[in-house]
C-alpha cells in the first residue's frame, strides 16, 4: 500500500492544547513528519483547543474530573474529524480512550526526571520546617511528604510559565516542573535542580510525546509509522500497563519509569498514600517483547504487598 501524503490542498490537521508547551509538541510531530516525508510546512495546520483542564486552572484536578480533562475535547474534535491527530503529553492520558481512537506513535523521550525550582534553595533538605511548596500533582505531593513530612504543600496549578510567575511572586518558596518541558522550551535558570529518579520516581509517561488517531484511518496510520520511536513505544506500552491495572488517575499518587538496558526492559514503580506516609517500591527486567507483562506483574506485586486499605483514598 502506497502512503498517501498530506498536500497543500487537503493539509493534516494536528490538534493540541494551547499552552506553549503543547503548541511546541505539536510543532515537533509535524516537523518530523516534514523531514521524514520531504514536505513544507504548509502541509500541515496546528489547531488549538482549550480544555477543560485549562480553563478550570484554579481547582484541583481531583477536584474537577483528572486527567482527562486535558484531552477529552481534543479527543471529540478528533472522532468528529476536525482533525486529523492530536499531540500529547502521555504524562496527561487516561489508560482508557475512547472507542475508536488509538495511540500507536510515541517521540523519543525527554528527560523524565522531575526538577525541583526554587529561588530560595536548591535542595530540599535545606527547606526550613512549615516552607510552603506548590504543586498540583498527588503524586509529587505524596513523594515530598515521604520525603519531608513537616513541609507544606499547597496547590499550583498552571503551565510552565504560570508557575514560575506565582513562584517569582512569592506564593510559595519551591515547586516542582517536568525536566521535558524545562528543555523543550529552552528555560535554563540557576533555580532549576533536576532530581535523580533514584530520589523521585517520575510520573508514568513523562517526557513522552504521543499522537492520537481515529483506528480507522490507515493513511494517518502509514504516516505515523514512520515517525515512531521504538524505544518510547516498549517503554509506554510497560507504564500504561501497570498504570492501568493500578486503576491510576490523577487521584491515585503512581510513579513508574521503564527503561531499555543491554537489550532488556527494566521497570520501577512506586504507589504512595496521599499524606505520604507509606510508600512502596518495586523493580523488575524482561525481554523487549514482554513489556507489557512486566508492567502488570509489578502492579501484582505492589498490590500483593501493600495493606487491605491501602487503596482505600483512591
Amino acid at each position: 500500500m502506497s502512503i498517501k501524503l498530506p498536500s497543500t490542498v487537503k493539509p493534516l490537521k494536528i490538534g493540541t492544547r494551547s499552552s506553549p508547551l503543547a503548541v511546541w509538541q505539536a510543532t515537533q510531530v509535524r516537523d518530523n513528519l516534514s523531514r521524514e516525508f520531504n514536505l513544507k510546512n504548509e502541509a500541515f495546520e496546528i489547531h488549538t483547543i482549550n480544555t477543560s483542564g485549562d480553563i478550570f486552572y484554579d481547582r484541583p484536578l481531583r477536584e474537577i474530573g483528572g486527567k482527562g480533562l486535558f484531552t477529552k475535547e481534543i479527543e471529540k474534535a478528533l472522532l468528529d474529524g476536525k482533525i486529523d491527530i492530536a499531540v500529547h503529553s502521555m504524562k496527561d492520558v487516561p489508560t482508557c480512550q475512547p472507542l475508536g481512537l488509538i495511540i500507536d506513535t510515541y517521540l523519543k523521550r525527554e528527560d523524565p526526571r522531575d526538577a525541583l525550582v526554587s529561588f530560595v534553595s536548591p535542595s530540599l533538605s535545606d527547606f526550613t520546617d512549615g516552607a510552603v511548596i506548590g504543586t498540583s500533582s498527588v503524586r509529587r505531593k505524596a513523594q515530598l511528604l515521604h520525603l519531608r513530612p513537616d513541609l507544606k504543600v499547597i496547590d499550583f496549578r498552571g503551565n510552565v510559565q504560570s508557575r514560575l510567575k506565582k513562584l517569582k511572586a512569592g506564593v510559595a518558596v519551591g515547586t516542582f516542573l517536568a525536566m521535558a518541558g524545562l528543555n523543550r522550551l529552552k528555560v535554563v535558570d540557576p533555580s532549576i535542580c533536576p532530581i535523580d529518579v533514584e530520589y523521585m520516581l517520575p510520573a508514568v509517561g513523562q517526557g513522552v510525546i504521543g499522537v492520537e488517531r481515529r483506528l480507522n484511518d490507515f493513511d494517518t496510520a502509514e504516516l505515523l509509522e514512520k515517525i515512531n520511536n521504538f524505544e518510547s513505544e516498549t517503554c509506554l506500552r510497560c507504564e500504561r500497563a501497570y498504570l492501568e491495572a493500578l486503576d491510576g488517575s490523577c487521584q491515585t499518587p503512581i510513579a513508574g519509569l521503564a527503561t531499555i538496558n543491554n537489550g532488556n526492559i527494566e521497570f520501577r514503580g512506586e504507589i504512595l498514600r496521599p499524606d505520604g506516609s507509606e510508600s512502596l517500591i518495586e523493580f523488575g527486567k524482561a525481554l523487549l517483547e514482554d513489556s507489557e507483562s512486566l508492567g502488570l506483574e509489578l502492579a501484582e506485586r505492589l498490590r500483593s504487598i501493600a495493606s487491605a486499605d491501602f487503596f482505600s483514598w483512591a
